[in-house]
C-alpha cells in the first residue's frame, strides 16, 4: 500500500501538462490554481473541498522542491 502524502501550503502537483499549486490549505478545504505553463503564480485561485482535490490530483504526481518550475526562471541558451 503506497505511503499517505500530506498536502501542504504551497506544493505543486503535476497532472499531465497541468500544474496545480496549493495556495491555501484549510481543515475541509483548499484553494489551488491551476496553470498549463511555468509561471505557476498566473491565473485564477480555484476553490474545493479536500475530497475533491484529493480526486483530483489521484494521479498526479508531486514535484520536489528542486524540480518545480521557477516562476519567471530563465533557461540559458
Amino acid at each position: 500500500m503506497a505511503k499517505p502524502l500530506k498536502l501542504q501550503q504551497g506544493q505543486i502537483w503535476q497532472l499531465g501538462d497541468q500544474f496545480i499549486r496549493i495556495v491555501r490549505l484549510e481543515r475541509l478545504a483548499v484553494e489551488y490554481k491551476l496553470t498549463t505553463g511555468a509561471v505557476i503564480k498566473a491565473g485564477p485561485n480555484l476553490k474545493a473541498t479536500k475530497k475533491e482535490f484529493c480526486r483530483l490530483i489521484k494521479t498526479a504526481v508531486l514535484q520536489s522542491a528542486a524540480s518545480a518550475p521557477k516562476p519567471g526562471a530563465v533557461r540559458p541558451q
